[in-house]
């Protein structure tokens, strides 16, 4: 396989947060198109959910980038 265990546990781990982020991120639509419904415009859909979706996206990109044998490389040379 191409990556190990502890790839997978922080790929789970980025998905989650990219998902919470997409959670948070939804909903504030008006049943009336005619009225505006001003919640689009909350500190956690402007601020907080896209934050987490970049906090995921950067978890994503760690899992993939690490390296788990390289702790066990070490452990050899000594």
């Amino acid at each position: 396989m191409i990556f190990k265990e502890k790839n997978y546990f922080f790929m789970a781990v980025g998905l989650a947060v990219i998902t919470l982020g997409f959670i948070l991120m939804s909903g504030g639509g008006s049943d009336n198109p005619a009225v505006f419904d001003p919640s689009v415009f909350s500190f956690r859909r402007i601020h907080l959910a896209p934050g987490l979706v970049l906090l995921g996206f950067a978890i994503e990109i760690y899992a993939i980038l690490l390296n788990p044998d390289k702790e066990s490389l070490k452990k050899k040379d000594k």
